[in-house]
């Protein structure tokens, strides 16, 4: 009784997942197949529950089904991306794992279970359309907001290093990589070296390389071809929709190492192929790159093909984030506080010293954009035209500000400081006083002597 209750508990498990959950015995015989199955392959589940998977579809052969595959080879076939049509003409793209279920190394049969992309699928070619209409459009009309490098302030001295030469390598044709967290304003650096190219009046196109499966992400770059599969339209991708502009890919340590071969071959030859066709097609795109962990860790963890990481590396920069920039929080404050005062039509003509001391005394794990909607929301509930701490929001008003330290007296400093480097010296010496001299590189007596001084005991 026991054993059927727990195998019910785990069938109601299962059945409640979202994702689709197909099992069959060593026969090919359906033993598991839930509610999301059937919906994807538009049937019921008493259509196929018990029935040879052949039977139950019979579009399906031993050569196309990769549940007979994996009982066949006993080897798992991990993230396939298929598409087709369902029993109910519906076009469907999922991408699936199946795994064979072995015991004591005999095969007692395979589960496969998929994940239904149709929906991003659908979402993914709507953006490509779009972004394919607004390149053939003849309106003069900007459809983005043009950023200079003059927009880009800082007082921090390593930022103005990067700032420089960005706008050194701005004008040439090198590929750049960018390396810095999340939030530190690597797009924004992008843009401007975008617009401070020759390339300005050409495409600009930003793509997250980790907002996508690696399915959907290679048609949105590539292409795809009429036919190439179930429901695929004749579409150019982002390659060929930035042609003689500027394609910026963030995040690519997040890129599915296969398709970073592939867009090696676009930098070293200048050349794609649509998926599902079979023949190139010229593109003259640069390419800038950006990433939100160390290059190095990357290459380490084989995030990154050796190969495509020295052919981006032409040119590398790197933004350091807002909490190495303590200069930079105020100038950035009332950069955005003028911004957001002109958005909002408000009158806020200053940030109070309480706020001040709040925003510098932060770590801004969010960077320069956690302090930009950190100003927007307290100019929005500002009320005066002072921006006080209690505009900010919560996470600031219940961190206390850290205590300052007085200052002493040049003597007394120096004293104090002459005390904690003898205290360290004897820790590390284990009370040798002997050994301690040596290591401040005073004489022994001149070590007593102090000790006696500051009423310090060794043995």
């Amino acid at each position: 009784m026991l054993a059927v209750s727990t195998q019910e508990v785990i069938e109601a498990i299962l059945g409640s997942i979202d994702e689709a959950i197909h099992a069959v015995d060593e026969n090919g015989i359906t033993i598991f197949y839930n509610t999301v199955a059937a919906k994807h392959d538009g049937s019921k589940i008493e259509n196929v529950l018990g029935k040879h998977l052949l039977e139950a579809f019979p579009s399906l052969s031993r050569e196309t089904s990769t549940l007979m595959k994996v009982l066949d080879t006993k080897k798992p076939i991990v993230h396939q991306v298929q598409h087709y049509q369902n029993l109910n003409g519906e076009d469907v793209c999922t991408v699936n794992t199946t795994l064979p279920i072995l015991i004591d190394g005999n095969i007692a049969g395979a589960v496969e279970i998929a994940k239904d992309y149709s929906t991003i699928q659908k979402l993914t070619d709507t953006i490509v359309d779009l972004q394919s209409k607004i390149k053939r459009s003849t309106s003069k009309k900007t459809v983005k907001k043009h950023v200079a490098f003059e927009t880009i302030v800082t007082d921090d001295s390593r930022f103005k290093q990067t700032k420089e030469l960005a706008q050194k390598v701005a004008p040439t044709d090198a590929n750049v990589l960018i390396y810095g967290e999340t939030g530190t304003g690597k797009e924004l650096f992008v843009q401007a070296i975008h617009e401070a190219s020759k390339r300005k009046n050409k495409p600009f196109i930003a793509q997250n390389c980790a907002a996508l499966p690696e399915s959907l992400l290679e048609s949105l770059l590539f292409g795809t071809t009429k036919g190439s599969y179930t429901g695929a339209i004749e579409r150019a991708g982002l390659f060929e929709l930035v042609d003689g502009g500027t394609l910026f890919l963030d995040e690519l340590n997040s890129m599915p190492l296969d398709l970073q071969a592939k867009m090696l071959r676009v930098l070293e030859d200048g050349v794609i192929r649509r998926i599902g066709d079979n023949k190139t097609r010229k593109v003259d795109v640069r390419v800038i790159t950006a990433m939100n962990q160390p290059p190095e860790v990357c290459l380490r963890e084989n995030k990154i093909r050796t190969d495509l990481y020295y052919r981006l590396n032409v040119f590398s920069l790197y933004i350091p984030p807002l909490r190495e920039r303590t200069e930079d929080v105020l100038l950035l404050a009332s950069y955005f506080l003028k911004e957001y005062n002109k958005s909002y039509k408000k009158g806020v003509l200053q940030i109070d010293k309480e706020a001040k001391e709040r925003l510098q005394a932060y770590q801004w794990p969010g960077n320069v954009r956690e302090l930009k909607h950190t100003i927007e929301h307290a100019v929005i509930i500002t009320e005066g035209n002072s921006l006080t701490a209690n505009c900010l929001p919560r996470t600031f008003r219940k961190e206390k500000l850290p205590k300052k330290k007085s200052i002493l007296p040049l003597r007394e400093a120096l004293h104090q400081m002459e005390k904690e480097l003898i205290d360290q010296a004897l820790i590390e010496t284990e009370g040798n006083i002997l050994q301690a001299a040596k290591m401040l590189g005073i004489p022994r007596q001149t070590l007593q002597y102090k000790l006696s001084k500051y009423d310090k005991t060794a043995e």
